[in-house]
């Protein structure tokens, strides 16, 4: 999934390029990454870099259009440039609004989900409206800290939660024979969400698809089901841009 801009008016002639690019004639799904427009960065041409204020905030755009930025993305599948067109971290007002006008609803909305922010009234929300939730950071992001360092800013107001040393976790995989990663896995894939990891260890991304012969019991699901901790259990409540909070249609 590719995404480079959050106006219609940047919009035209992105795709195409970014595709050839890739050499590719197509992608299979391209996403809007996040319901918050940011300043174009008139130097370099890009909104992948905003400009910030005297303060070190990144510049916002606050006239984003959520209704025309998903007309542009219905025109790349009408062209054949995507096959599927979705969103990623929009609140159920947003994707309400997007449905109410849309000839193409959204395939997927990508979202922060694992065991302690399992976000079921979003889930219940997308389930009904027949768009599948993609759960990002399924294994509660446990490098996390070292990312937002990274991007310079400060990981002290990173919560710290740690799903893979759960107790539960590890009594349940212990019974099942197999790793805490995989048990958080299998119980978003029995919520019936898609899940990416991330790892670049080729014996952890190879264990990662390890998770289909084996399925966790009704008390096992009802149990870590419980465990959620709904927003407190967020980890990335924290803006990964300082600033971007103050637009309009941050998600809350």
């Amino acid at each position: 999934a590719i995404r480079l801009s959050n106006r219609k008016k940047k919009w035209y002639g992105v795709s195409s390029s970014r595709s050839h690019h890739l050499q590719l004639s197509y992608v299979d799904l391209y996403l809007i990454h996040h319901p918050v427009g940011l300043a174009y960065n008139e130097e370099e041409g890009s909104f992948l870099n905003p400009p910030k204020t005297l303060e070190g905030k990144v510049k916002i755009d606050r006239t984003t259009d959520h209704v025309a930025i998903w007309k542009a993305m219905e025109e790349q599948v009408n062209l054949g440039l995507t096959k599927a067109i979705g969103v990623s971290n929009f609140n159920i007002r947003q994707i309400e609004r997007i449905l109410k006008s849309a000839a193409i609803p959204p395939a997927t909305n990508q979202v922060e989900m694992y065991l302690y922010c399992q976000k079921k009234e979003l889930h219940k929300f997308c389930k009904k409206a027949g768009v599948t939730i993609t759960a990002y950071f399924p294994l509660g992001s446990p490098g996390l800290e070292r990312y937002i360092k990274d991007m310079g800013r400060s990981a002290d107001d990173i919560r710290s939660l740690n799903p893979l040393e759960d107790p539960m976790v590890e009594n349940i995989a212990h019974a099942h024979k197999k790793t805490p990663a995989q048990i958080l896995l299998r119980h978003l894939l029995q919520l019936g969400v898609a899940v990416i990891p991330k790892s670049v260890t080729p014996s952890r991304i190879e264990s990662n698809f390890d998770v289909f012969d084996f399925e966790l019991s009704t008390i096992e699901m009802t149990e870590l089901n419980l465990l959620d901790k709904e927003k407190e259990g967020s980890r990335f409540a924290v803006p990964y841009m300082r600033g971007i909070e103050e637009h309009p249609e941050y998600p809350d």
